[in-house]
């Protein structure tokens, strides 16, 4: 394949799935409602659309990067977009609330393959100086997906039922043969699949999240437990799940740290903006996705030109550059909180540009601190932490604004002092970007001799 035709073939369809892959997960946030009143749930039982979608994309994210070590990715695509197709169509004619849960588990077993795979195969079949541009793609394409989705979300649930957003997922099965037809075929590898680390490392996982977002506390100890087991597993066995050369790697496992710090204040934003302007401004569902729509557009615009920076000069300036637009938005957002939808919508535009360009970036310094060999797994264990990142941040903002702990605000320059609550939480989604950049510097400086990290 020549790098005209992957170019010209794979990216536009790397960018549609990526683009419904997002949108399956942002639309159905506006839902939650209308289905809990249409089975008469509580909140707490309501939320595992949500919570269960996230837990097995988030651990079969990691899963297909690993069998993509082992299978042709252009398979492995084809059988991820067949099941969330699949689910899709349980999920339209579902009847009843263990239904729909488990048709919204059939989306998540086979969604979880496409960012996993597109990030995977923008590194492994573009070369290095063309990387930033399609990661840029990717970056762009999901902010515009997150902007989208509350309008889309809001207005079919609003005109239609919420079972007709089942439908829209349904385009992405129209890719799958040109995926197969793009895509390289690969031999497979006879390379040895260690299920027990995956159980081990599910198990954990799923633990933890469910935890976090719905604070079933027996479940901590059982997570740590799990990953406890899971550590001393993969240093017993000859070929891990995930090798613990990678998590030694400090390159890498200093970057994912900082890309969890980074994009969880992404998620926490886009959890928390449509609760303040649904309690301080009143609007509903499609209102807010007004607001947020032309900072999605934004970030999606100028993502591909972030990723082309990457490609000019490098990584890091970039990821500055991002964390810093997402820090000084947050502050934005922390100064404005409570003021009229279009000063919000000013200041959102700000932090989705910080956030196309911060994950490009990022994503292309992950896979220069890894080794041809380690990319599948390595790519896995990176959306494994991006998708945890949301969970985590959803779970700590939302306790957070249940204690309402708002008498002093942090921000000296807050124009409405009602609005301290969701000034102040702004103020800690901004530190914590501070603290991601502090990450990622003392990771990448100078050593001792003067010289610099290539990224």
């Amino acid at each position: 394949m020549t790098i005209t035709h992957a170019i010209s073939g794979l990216t536009p369809l790397l960018g549609l799935t990526i683009f419904f892959s997002v949108l399956n997960g942002v639309m159905f946030n506006v839902a939650v409602p209308d289905i809990a009143a249409e089975f008469d749930l509580l909140p707490s039982g309501v939320s595992w659309v949500v919570t269960a979608y996230i837990s097995l994309f988030a651990l079969g994210s990691v899963t297909y990067g690993k069998l993509a070590d082992r299978y042709p990715v252009r398979d492995l695509i084809s059988v991820g977009l067949a099941v969330l197709n699949l689910g899709s169509l349980a999920g339209f004619f579902s009847v009843n609330y263990p239904m729909l849960i488990f048709a919204r588990l059939l989306q998540a077993s086979g969604g979880a393959a496409i960012p996993a795979l597109a990030m995977l195969a923008a590194t492994r079949y573009f070369p290095p100086e063309m990387r930033g541009r399609v990661l840029g793609i990717i970056a762009a394409t999901v902010a515009f997906a997150m902007g989208v989705g509350p309008i889309l979300g809001g207005f079919i649930t609003k005109t239609f039922d919420w079972r007709y957003l089942f439908l829209i997922t349904l385009v992405t099965a129209l890719t799958i043969p040109f995926f197969r037809r793009r895509l390289p075929r690969e031999p497979v590898c006879p390379v040895a699949f260690d299920g027990w680390g995956l159980l081990l490392m599910g198990g954990a996982v799923v633990s933890l999240l469910v935890f976090l977002t719905q604070t079933v506390w027996w479940l901590l100890p059982v997570g740590l437990v799990l990953l406890i087991g899971f550590a001393l597993h993969i240093r017993r066995t000859a070929s891990p799940f995930v090798p613990p050369a990678l998590l030694g790697n400090r390159l890498y496992r200093n970057t994912l740290l900082a890309s969890f710090l980074a994009m969880g204040t992404v998620f926490g934003m886009t959890f928390m903006t449509p609760i303040m302007l649904q309690s301080l401004n009143q609007l509903d569902a499609q209102q807010i996705g007004l607001v947020l729509f032309p900072g999605a557009m934004s970030g999606a615009l100028l993502g591909r030109f972030g990723g082309k920076l990457v490609d000019k000069r490098g990584s890091r300036p970039v990821v500055y550059g991002g964390l810093g637009l997402l820090a000084l938005g947050f502050l934005g957002l922390s100064t404005v909180a409570g003021l009229g939808p279009p000063v919000i919508a000013l200041v959102l535009v700000v932090c989705y540009i910080g956030f196309a360009f911060s994950q490009a970036s990022l994503t292309h310094t992950i896979t220069a601190t890894l080794s041809p060999q380690e990319m599948g797994i390595g790519m896995g264990v990176y959306n494994l932490f991006f998708f945890m990142s949301g969970a985590f941040a959803s779970a700590l903002l939302g306790r957070l604004l249940d204690l309402r702990v708002s008498a002093l605000s942090l921000n000296p320059f807050l124009m409405l002092p009602g609005a301290s609550l969701y000034s102040n939480l702004f103020v800690l989604l901004s530190a914590t970007v501070v603290c991601a950049a502090a990450v990622f510097r003392i990771t990448f400086a100078p050593n001792r001799h003067g010289a610099r990290h290539s990224v």
